[in-house]
């Protein structure tokens, strides 16, 4: 049964990784609903978005390896400075730094106390309205090529806020771009651009954890226990999880990026607003703890 449930989440990373609706929401949600016993984690969450940022390698692969060979150009001077795809590289780059810092900083926050159920339904119901509204005032006619240097900064920080769960990486730099003006499709694919080395930096990271220290101290769960309590997911499973969500999450960038060249973004909106209620309802009716 371990083996199933592994799959069923790698399955919903897949599904819902690249829509504005949040994985790690959605992982911490069915997590709780297969009775694995606990939260799967943030590392599994982390390790598990390995094969959905795969994914994008593959789907947006002539597009990294230009900008990634233009930067590179242009540090040896080869390639002008002001080179739109070099430019494009440090653009990532700058906006990458508000999340390393921040998930450093605040990384027990976010595997503990951010977690909670009730803030999972707040940050999905929230949100998901300012996404709404982002869409709905948003003039949608800036491009890529119009990105300045103070457009990827907010990007960046729009991101970090995904640390949350419940935000949505991709929710949270779509409604930023949206809000500064940028056409939807523009704005998915910066984002998921901005996501590789983010996601990448993070998975890598907590599957280096996870080899070097296969336990977790129940202190991260229960912060009165210092216990050490094995993963829930053995790396066999997570691993078959990771391969899933690969799959299915190639297949839901090509949907999601002909899907909002377009349609809006209410389906979406709509969607977050009614899990959220429904999540309240099951918290404060007892069905589900927080």
């Amino acid at each position: 049964m371990n083996l199933i449930n592994a799959l069923i989440l790698g399955l919903v990373q897949g599904l819902t990784e690249f829509l504005p609706i949040s994985s790690s929401a959605h992982i911490r949600i069915v997590g709780e609903w297969l009775g694995t016993g606990a939260d799967p984690g943030a590392a599994f969450t982390a390790i598990t978005q390995l094969g959905t940022e795969s994914a994008v390698l593959i789907y947006f692969w002539k597009d990294i390896v230009r900008i990634a060979s233009r930067w590179f150009g242009s540090l040896l001077r080869r390639i002008p400075r002001d080179d739109p795809d070099a430019r494009m590289g440090w653009l990532v780059i700058l906006g990458s730094i508000p999340i390393v810092v921040l998930g450093l900083i605040f990384q027990t926050a976010i595997e503990t106390t951010l977690r909670s159920l009730w803030i999972v339904a707040g940050t999905l119901i929230g949100f998901g309205i300012l996404l709404g509204i982002a869409d709905l005032v948003g003039k949608k006619s800036r491009r890529l090529k119009e990105l300045t240097w103070g457009d990827g900064i907010i990007f960046g920080f729009a991101q970090a806020l995904a640390l949350i769960p419940g935000v949505s990486r991709s929710g949270g730099t779509i409604t930023a771009g949206l809000f500064m003006g940028y056409q939807r499709r523009a704005a998915a694919r910066y984002s998921f651009l901005l996501a590789v080395p983010a996601v990448f930096g993070s998975g890598l990271f907590q599957l280096y954890k996870s080899i070097k220290d296969p336990c977790v101290t129940a202190s991260k769960a229960v912060l009165s226990s210092t216990a050490c309590t094995p993963e829930i997911f053995s790396p066999v499973e997570t691993a078959a999880a990771t391969i899933v969500a690969f799959g299915v999450g190639l297949l839901v960038i090509a949907f999601f990026m002909g899907y909002i060249s377009r349609r809006s973004f209410l389906p979406f909106v709509i969607y977050r607003i009614a899990l959220g209620v429904l999540l309240i309802v099951l918290l404060s009716t007892g069905v589900m703890t927080a």
